[in-house]
Order: structure tokens, then sequence, then C-alpha cells
């Protein structure tokens, strides 16, 4: 499995505005799926959702979820749903573990954003601190960056997935967490994320936000969510970097 792809066509257009938030970032809050690696890429988040439906629906308690959850493409919505109906119970942590033990198979598997290895090793080399905050477990975040020999730019600062759920994305819980082990003002960090839970995140908390879109439909969720700043390439945040 390779770090980089290559890429045929030209990055998003730079501005002396992305120039400056990129630069300026003192610390920068990944996000973990989207920005570093797509975890579900061969095991796909579908049928982990499926399959936590599934094991509900063995235990009679289909009736938890409504017809849209059921239908969730997303088990995180699942894991929610069913918090949200019986917070802090042991259905909730069994529930939560099953999501964790998918996550670490998906984790071996996973394929590397373009460009994100480099971008991470290069902004470490210029002395700027990285955090993960992120709604996965952190046992598998660091499962992952240890597999690419990357878990020294981030150590110790990994932030994902606590039995608190209700603190997960966009609740700006993780990067209060992150912030505050690393001494950092909101001003001077950067939130690095490709969802609008990661944007409504970082502007709760009080972050500048960079949204990273791999096709058209996330770049335009992102903005609708509210971000100024949305690349479509890592090769873009690497070249302003190496300049």
């Amino acid at each position: 499995m390779t770090s980089d792809a290559t890429r045929t066509d030209p990055p998003a257009a730079d501005d002396g505005a992305l120039r400056e938030l990129i630069t300026r970032a003192r610390v920068v809050l990944w996000d973990f799926d989207g920005p570093i690696c797509r975890l579900f890429a061969a095991h796909p988040a579908e049928k982990v959702a499926n399959d936590l439906v599934g094991w509900l629906a063995e235990r009679g308690l289909r009736g938890l979820l409504s017809e849209d959850e059921r239908a969730s493409v997303d088990p995180h919505v699942v894991l929610r749903a069913v918090d949200r109906r019986h917070p802090r119970s042991d259905l909730v942590t069994e529930l939560e573990e099953r999501l964790t033990q998918e996550e670490l198979k998906a984790a071996a598997v996973a394929m590397p954003t373009p460009y994100a290895d480099p971008l991470i090793r290069t902004w470490t080399a210029l002395g700027t601190r990285l955090a993960v905050t992120s709604n996965n477990s952190p046992e598998v975040v660091r499962a992952y960056l240890e597999g690419r020999g990357l878990l020294p730019c981030f150590a110790p600062h990994l932030y994902g997935r606590t039995g608190e759920l209700r603190h997960l994305k966009p609740d700006p819980h993780c990067l209060h967490r992150a912030l505050n082990a690393m001494g950092a003002a909101p001003s001077h960090a950067l939130m690095f994320g490709d969802a609008p839970t990661d944007c409504e995140a970082a502007r709760r908390a009080g972050v500048p936000f960079l949204g990273y879109a791999r096709d058209t439909h996330k770049g335009d969720r992102l903005r609708a969510a509210g971000a100024r700043h949305v690349v479509d390439s890592l090769e873009l945040p690497l070249r302003v970097l190496r300049e």
C-alpha cells in the first residue's frame, strides 16, 4: 500500500487567505477518517452499520431504531441512536466495542489519503504540533498511525471516541481536550476535516477550519456548513508548506 497517488489534474486554486490559514497554524487538529485515510475503503461502513443493526435485531431490539436509522450507511448513526435511548448502558458499551472491533479490521486495510503522509511529516518537520480529533476509537487511530510509521508525529495527542457518546463531534469536546493538553489557543490552531460535523465543532471551539473534499458532493456539503476554505487535494497545503 503506497501513501501517495499520482494526481494528473491541477489542485484547487490557491489564494492569500488560504495560504495564511495554512502557514500561521502552530497546532493542527486532524480528523482521522477522510484527511488521513479512507478508513472504510476496503471494509465498507455500510456493511458495518448493517451488522450493528442486525446484532440489535437478533436481541429483539430492532425497534430501538427508526426506519431511517436502520437504513443508515453510517455506523455512528446507529451507535448514537441507541445511546440517545439508553445512555451509558451496558448495551451501548457492547455496541461501541463491536464498532471498535470493526474499525480495527478496517484500519488494517485502510487506504491512505493521497499526500497525507508527506503532509503530516512536513508539518511536523516545520515544528507544527499535530493532534487527531476524531469520532473513531483512539485505539483504531493509534493502530493505523503506528502501521504507517506516523505515530511519533501525533503521540500522545490522539483524542477519539470515549464512553460519553454525547461528546462526539459536532460537540467540540475532543478539540477542547487537544487544545488544553497542548496549551494552545484556538486562534493559533487549525482544524482539518472532511465533514460538516468537523466544521461545526471547529466553529464552536473558535478554531479556524480547513475542509478536505475528495469529490464535489463533499465539497458542497462543507461549504453549506459554513466552510470558507476547502481543498480537493492535500497536494495544495503540502506545496504551500514546501514553498
